[in-house]
């Protein structure tokens, strides 16, 4: 089952929206990692067994967050002022249309126009 935590940037409604679509979601402002740094929130997520959702692009940095050492990064990239409804419409659009497979160690960056995937190497 795949288990999400959904980071302090993001409006906290994708954590329920993704629970009312069959989910296993939690956010990190409700297991006291809101004002986290972001290496404690990847931590708790990898040892946790959670993928991370975040607005953060940070977390696109492989080399700070090696590909295949936590189970799976999301960020979420939307234009500047996007507002929350729209964030987790567009969120609910793509992550349903993703495999299992597609999260444990890579990094997946959502945008209004789809997913891209950047994989581990076996």
């Amino acid at each position: 089952m795949i288990r999400f935590l959904v980071d302090a940037d993001l409006p906290r409604s994708v954590v329920s929206t993704l629970r009312q679509q069959g989910y296993h979601a939690d956010d990190v402002r409700d297991v006291a990692l809101g004002s986290a740094s972001d290496d404690a929130i990847l931590r708790f997520a990898t040892a946790h067994g959670y993928t991370l959702i975040s607005g953060d692009r940070g977390f696109t940095n492989t080399l700070r967050y090696p590909l295949r050492s936590h189970h799976g990064i999301i960020v979420a990239r939307f234009a500047p002022h996007t507002p929350a409804p729209r964030k987790v419409r567009l969120l609910l659009r793509w992550i349903p249309t993703l495999r299992e497979a597609d999260l444990p160690g890579n990094l997946l960056i959502i945008q209004s126009k789809g997913v891209r995937i950047r994989r581990h190497r076996l």
